[in-house]
């Protein structure tokens, strides 16, 4: 029973709405957003593909949804026999001798990998080793995670076809160097062809090779990074393999470790005896540790495994063979209204600029993005990789059909020719959004709406 003093005295001023108006207004503002049920997504270096519902639905199962980090490994046994065989199919797609799952996104994969080859080095008494190689074309977070743990970065130019200078490579391998740090296929959609003799330069010094596996989309079931010179690398969960990206998460980053340096991943790990499935901690003198509390984004991982097992290794392959066709038709489709620096076959995305428009009508790649969003599409990623002056960067992904990818192409091709009917339209697109055009600028600095609005 309630006290008599903590009634209220009079009945709360709550407002009284339908259900019918409030799913009206929730599906409403969903609209004003993109979504990749509403369209294409084409987010270059940052695979941007539909989630299976069905993932969704299995997730939520109470056998998953009601455990606790903190119960008895007696009592987890299903839960860690899903995480093991996660271990083991992650280290054979990627033809590593070992994966740990803890790293929660990307960025923190990159981390860990890092920390690793830092370990590495200093397990051997090679202090001296302080420099990480990096390509011009690399993702942003590759200098940032390399300077964070300590190492300084040693910047390698690209060679006009876009891959690699292995000349200038040979010119700054030293002893000093600990590491090259490669996204494979790179920035640009192109494979970098040359990695054995990149292998052959680096280990000749003793530094282990990086992949950032961003773009791993492009390889399943067609190239093993750990079978052609790679080390090192983490995977991006939440692209590869279908689960949600959320708002900067939830993700999931994995990182795989040739035999070597298996005694440095993260603890614990999922391991199984006679007796069942277990944490095992039985390197932690070794580990660079725990990067993550628990285990990691777990519901990630278990629509991952439940991606990779309704899939299979045939299905896994035809994921990256269609990824890869999808994106060389989108291609050749715009290769004749704007410019494409390199127009070799590419993997799983291309990049493409507006450097003809910008010099005939002065319309940036910022117009054509805006524009974009009038036509109903999310804008691809521009001014990235830095290498291409007004880069565009594309990916259909697997999951887009010749349709939507026609349509998506169609639209682009209005565009450019609005670029030369009407360019006024392009400087104050976009026209139909719910919000014009902001001061890009200044609201990453001034968080407040109101005050983001271009006069």
């Amino acid at each position: 029973m309630f006290e008599a003093d903590s009634l209220r005295d009079n009945i709360a001023r709550l407002p009284e709405v339908s259900e019918m108006d409030v799913m009206r207004h929730y599906i409403a503002l969903s609209h004003k957003n993109h979504f990749i049920e509403k369209g294409l997504y084409p987010l270059g270096s940052c695979t941007m593909k539909y989630n299976p519902k069905v993932h969704e639905h299995l997730v939520r199962h109470t056998c998953f949804a009601n455990l606790h980090p903190y119960q008895h490994e007696d009592t987890l046994q299903g839960a860690l026999e899903l995480l093991y065989e996660l271990q083991q199919d992650l280290a054979e797609i990627s033809g590593m001798a070992q994966v740990t799952l803890q790293p929660v996104a990307g960025a923190q994969g990159e981390f860990t990998g890092i920390k690793i080859i830092d370990a590495y080095h200093k397990a051997k008494g090679n202090t001296h080793k302080n420099k990480i190689i990096i390509p011009d074309s690399a993702h942003g977070t590759n200098p940032a995670t390399c300077s964070l743990v300590g190492f300084e970065v040693v910047e390698l130019k690209s060679n006009p076809d876009g891959r690699c200078d292995i000349a200038r490579l040979r010119e700054i391998v030293d002893e000093n160097t600990a590491g090259f740090m490669l996204t494979n296929p790179n920035t640009l959609g192109l494979f970098e062809n040359q990695i054995e003799e990149i292998a052959e330069i680096i280990h000749s010094v003793d530094a282990l090779i990086y992949m950032d596996g961003a773009n791993l989309n492009a390889l399943l079931g067609i190239v093993q990074p750990g079978k052609i010179g790679f080390d090192v690398m983490h995977f991006n969960l939440h692209k590869t393999f279908s689960t949600p990206h959320g708002g900067g998460g939830p993700g999931c980053g994995p990182v795989g470790v040739v035999e070597k340096l298996v005694p440095f991943l993260p603890v614990p790990m999922i391991a199984r005896n006679q007796s069942g499935y277990y944490l095992d901690y039985n390197h932690e003198d070794t580990s660079i540790g725990k990067v993550h509390s628990f285990y990691g984004n777990f519901a990630i991982q278990v629509r991952a495994y439940i991606y990779i097992k309704m899939l299979g290794a045939a299905g896994l392959r035809r994921v990256s063979e269609n990824a890869i066709l999808n994106a060389n038709y989108l291609m050749a489709l715009l290769k004749p209204y704007y410019h494409i620096q390199h127009e070799e076959y590419c993997m799983h995305e291309f990049v493409m600029d507006g450097t003809k428009q910008k010099k005939e009508q002065g319309i940036s790649a910022l117009d054509i993005a805006k524009r974009l969003l009038d036509k109903g599409y999310h804008a691809p990623t521009i001014y990235f990789p830095l290498i291409i002056p007004e880069a565009m960067m594309v990916e259909p992904t697997e999951t887009e059909s010749l349709d939507s990818m026609n349509a998506f192409a169609q639209a682009m091709i209005e565009i450019a020719k609005e670029c030369n009917e009407s360019p006024e339209t392009l400087h104050e697109a976009p026209l139909c959004t719910p919000v014009r055009r902001v001061d890009d600028v200044r609201a990453v600095k001034v968080l407040d709406p109101i005050y983001q609005i271009k006069d």
